[in-house]
């Protein structure tokens, strides 16, 4: 599904595993916390970095839909929505 919605949806999910073990103990839960926490608030400051904003028309200002954001050396191009 992560793939299909980059493609298709623009929208970039991810998944995180925090460790192998995919039903820990429940006396587990807060060492896990602890072990990943300091990594989760830096990847959550690290969420907005990039270019985001309004696509409009130079002249009317009016906002431009389906619009193609081309970036050279990116192979992925955006469509704007409405």
């Amino acid at each position: 599904m992560q793939d299909y919605n980059y493609v298709w949806a623009d929208c970039f999910e991810i998944t995180l595993e925090l460790s192998c073990c995919k039903y820990p103990p429940t006396s587990e839960l807060q060492q896990e916390w602890e072990n990943n926490r300091e990594s989760l608030l830096v990847f959550i400051e690290k969420v907005h970095i990039g270019v985001k904003g309004f696509i409009r028309d130079a002249v009317t200002g009016a906002g431009l839909e389906n619009a193609t954001i081309v970036v050279a050396g990116i192979a992925h191009n955006i469509t704007a929505g409405k």
